[in-house]
């Protein structure tokens, strides 16, 4: 209840957006949230999607027994988003339901226990072989991510590690590494922007009849907060409902799967390099905004915009590997090219999900999507 309860609230400010948006620029606007996106899709495909997600857990810790990919993924709220990217795949190429959950939840399954294999050389880098592996759906770029790193720092990576590290940050910086806030900063930052065009092309009707009872010039702030506070509620409500399934699953591991490693959280790993994580994130967000620039410069009819929750936990990650072997050059432009993908990746699957309802928020991890793209081309072939 208190998913669906964030959830609808969140995609309502995210509806308001998208309006303000395309009058002011005359497209569709987008914000890359993949809370209000899931929500959206279990409102409509909740059964799919939820025998997705218990079947792949399942299916995940079958393939950590009886194969090397050993790890036991236990960030719940990644495989609901991704049961969710994958559910919406298979129904939009028309599969019926016992193949979208049968197959869908091999893919979700074999993604939980290999994905994380993938960058585990630079997690035990990170860690000093601390025995847990990263959970977090943007592992091919986080493996990316320490290979662009390996290239900066070159054979005195290990001094470059050290000092990215313990680098200070100058106080401004610091306000950055509360979630909520950089949410409502952003999102404030983006209603203003979407608000001002629309009273500047004429539009100021528009505006008024949304704002209601409440001040123009205060509506986008007003917005903005409330985005941020729907976030918050969202994501405790995602945290309330897998903390009840994971429990279990961490059992099963420890008692039938022996060798197998936790993959966490991304926020288990901040604390090794803290100071790259607001570097990530700032440097992510810039790179969402050059792809979003670059796909209204191209007379793209839909425009996507970075989350700055997603540029927050994905962006600062993609910062913290690529400091690992390259220093602060590497963190930068690492994260970068990551925001760069997170918001134009999923340009290629929104019309298959837009065709199903999914339009006012959409599903920006690097693995979704480029792991959902395969799938669809894959599916197109039997669809």
């Amino acid at each position: 209840m208190i998913f669906n309860i964030g959830g609808g609230h969140v995609g309502t400010i995210a509806a308001n957006f998208a309006t303000l948006f395309q009058t002011a620029f005359g497209v569709q606007g987008t914000v890359l949230a993949v809370e209000p996106a899931t929500a959206l899709a279990m409102d409509v495909y909740g059964f799919e999607i939820s025998m997705i997600m218990g079947l792949g857990f399942i299916f995940g810790l079958v393939i950590a027994k009886l194969t090397p990919l050993k790890s036991i993924f236990l960030t719940g709220q990644h495989y609901l988003f991704f049961a969710a990217v994958i559910g919406l795949i298979f129904i939009s190429n028309g599969m019926p339901t016992w193949v979208t959950v049968i197959f869908g939840s091999l893919v979700l399954g074999f993604a939980g226990a290999g994905l994380p294999k993938l960058a585990q050389k630079y997690t035990d880098e990170l860690t000093g072989n601390a025995g847990v592996a990263l959970g977090h759906f943007n592992l091919i770029f986080y493996w990316f991510s320490g290979v662009i790193g390996s290239v900066i720092g070159g054979k005195n990576w290990q001094a470059k590690k050290e000092k990215a590290a313990n680098r200070e940050l100058p106080d401004f910086f610091s306000v950055f590494r509360d979630f909520v806030f950089s949410v409502a900063f952003f999102m404030i930052i983006l209603f203003y922007i979407a608000t001002i065009a629309a009273v500047l092309s004429g539009h100021m009707d528009v505006v008024q009849e949304m704002a209601g009872n409440d001040l123009w010039f205060l509506y986008p702030l007003i917005q903005g907060l409330q985005f941020a506070a729907g976030m918050s509620v969202l994501i405790y409500g995602v945290r309330q409902f897998i903390a009840e399934l994971t429990a279990a699953f961490v059992a099963i591991s420890e008692k039938y799967i022996p060798g197998s490693m936790p993959a966490v959280d991304v926020p288990v790993f901040f604390q090794y390099a803290p100071t790259m994580v607001p570097v990530g994130f700032i440097t992510s967000f810039i790179g969402g905004l050059t792809a979003t620039f670059a796909m209204a410069a191209m007379g793209s009819p839909v425009v996507l915009l970075p989350a700055a929750g997603i540029a927050f936990f994905s962006g600062g990650t993609m910062g913290v590997f690529g400091s690992i072997r390259g220093g602060l050059k590497g963190a930068i432009i690492a994260s970068f090219l990551g925001g760069i993908l997170l918001t134009a990746l999923p340009l290629v699957l929104f019309p298959a999900f837009s065709e199903l309802g999914i339009t006012d928020a959409g599903f920006p991890q690097i693995d979704y999507n480029i792991i959902g793209i395969l799938l669809d081309k894959i599916l197109k072939l039997f669809s």
